[in-house]
């Protein structure tokens, strides 16, 4: 089984267009995706100020730096 980091299978299938859905089922993940970002903006801050280390692991892994 793997990790799931913001998207999940599915929604990489059908953001990437790999299986064909409607619209409304892209639309759908792309919302909840939207929804985990805000989130790990939440988390960024947590480890930003508690756990340091982790935190630049995280920014390393998401910025184009």
């Amino acid at each position: 089984m793997g990790v799931t980091a913001i998207m999940t299978k599915t929604d990489r299938d059908r953001i990437s267009g790999e299986v064909d859905v409607a619209d409304s089922k892209r639309y759908e993940s792309a919302s909840r995706v939207r929804q985990r970002i805000s989130e790990l903006e939440t988390d960024a801050e947590i480890l930003k100020k508690n756990h340091p280390d982790l935190y630049e692991e995280l920014r390393e892994a998401v910025c184009d730096e």
